[in-house]
């Protein structure tokens, strides 16, 4: 007996090894090279070995794996501009909040202002970069010229605010001499107005929630044109939104997140169908959104914004997620006697048993994964099987405990493609 357990445990490793081996192997054959993460260089590899699904979709998702890293940005821009030159995509839908739209709109069509002062729309203080901003500049550049059917048009998704819908609520009842109850008024300025208390939260918002949808209500049947309505009904259905989410925070745990990604794809929805008019649609926003599966760890059952693409648009859905290996990462850092603060943290090599660990043996330095492809040829079923990897939220890198950011996913079940980075960097925060 003892010799037949010390023979297996030679063997094991061997085995392990083989199959190591095949994977990579697999691996480096068959994912497409990204030549650099050079936002304006071209995607040549790539456009010569398009996955079949990629080249059908309509909607693309592209994750990030942080929300604060360079290479990140880039490489999203660089395929965004790809699909703007060779695919005819036009809109641009953000992780941002509904009111960035009017100004960014303004400045991408030539409007005045310069970097910085476009800068200032983002209510997301993660888009305030030199990349980001650098992509509004090409959209400006590229909408010069071009009549306004054929122009990139810029739309935030997201319903963590309200402040300032409001003030086109008003605008929109003074101009069209709409008979409105004033105290219905107050109260969607009370709700654009107020922010949310995540620590706190009250029952304020679930009873301002009835009022404003009798505002609505009271909007739209007053006989106006049906085209004047379609502006003025984005407003009020973002501020019910952002105080249903705010009411939200109430319930419990995870009501709040839940809702918040559901109402993300309602926006997208509407987008796609009434104002995209069948335009290819690109959506830049973290990898826990796009993913087309679940939010966070498999098996959380928590709906994503992605899950809700997929399930309606199935095929025509494209979600993208991004992954590294090692590099510089910021994260905030909670210290009770230096108070909170950000701090760039250093990642040496990537941590055991994640899917980064066995990508980082291949021999690219970016490549592109089509996961379809992985699970009908690759012969570990490496993606099909459930592997750690670095889930990096809105406070960033924050390795303690460690345990709490290395979560399980299957990669198949929750992209459609994976793009890979070796190593990465802070983005450019000097505009």
């Amino acid at each position: 007996m003892q010799k037949i357990i010390s023979i297996i445990a030679l063997l094991i490793p061997v085995l392990f090894y083989s199959q190591n081996k095949e994977t990579i192997n697999w691996i480096s054959d068959n994912s497409i090279t990204i030549e650099d993460a050079n936002p304006d260089s071209e995607l040549g590899i790539f456009n010569s070995n398009t996955p079949i699904k990629f080249e059908n979709a309509k909607i693309y998702g592209f994750g990030e794996a942080s929300h604060n890293t360079k290479e990140f940005f880039d490489i999203k821009a660089k395929f965004f501009k790809y699909l703007v030159k060779n695919k005819g995509l036009k809109v641009f839908i953000m992780e941002e909040s509904y009111q960035a739209e009017e100004g960014i709109n303004e400045w991408i069509k030539g409007g005045q202002g310069d970097k910085k002062t476009i800068a200032n729309n983002f209510n997301n203080g993660f888009w305030y970069t030199k990349e980001i901003i650098d992509l509004l500049q090409w959209m400006r550049n590229y909408n010069i010229g071009k009549p306004e059917k054929e122009q990139i048009k810029f739309y935030g998704m997201d319903i963590q605010l309200g402040h300032k819908i409001n003030l086109e609520i008003r605008d929109f009842v003074l101009l069209n001499k709409i008979k409105i109850d004033e105290n219905l008024l107050i109260v969607a300025d009370s709700c654009s107005n107020k922010k949310i208390d995540y620590e706190n939260p009250t029952d304020w918002w679930q009873l301002q929630v009835p009022k404003l949808n009798q505002l609505k209500q009271q909007i739209l049947h007053s006989n106006l044109d049906n085209e004047k309505y379609q502006t003025i009904e984005r407003s009020l259905n973002y501020l019910i939104s952002y105080a249903e989410f705010a009411s939200s925070n109430k319930e419990k745990y995870p009501a709040n997140v839940e809702f918040r990604d559901l109402k993300m794809f309602e926006n997208v929805k509407y987008i796609v169908d009434q104002q995209s008019k069948g335009e290819k649609v690109f959506i830049w926003a973290h990898n826990e959104h796009i993913n087309k599966k679940e939010m966070y760890y498999t098996g959380s059952g928590i709906l994503t914004l992605g899950k809700h693409l997929k399930d309606y648009y199935k095929d025509d859905y494209y979600s993208i997620g991004f992954d590294f290996g090692t590099g510089k990462i910021n994260g905030s850092v909670n210290d009770k006697k230096k108070g909170n603060y950000w701090k760039t943290f250093h990642i040496t090599k990537p941590f055991p048993k994640t899917y980064a660990d066995m990508l980082m043996s291949i021999n690219k330095n970016i490549f592109f994964i089509d996961m379809e492809d992985s699970y009908l040829n690759e012969p570990s079923n490496f993606f099909s099987k459930k592997s750690r990897h670095l889930m990096i939220g809105g406070g960033g890198y924050q390795p303690k405990p460690l345990h709490r950011i290395l979560i399980n996913k299957i990669y198949y079940e929750t992209y459609d493609g994976l793009i890979f980075v070796k190593e990465i960097s802070p983005p450019n925060l000097n505009l």
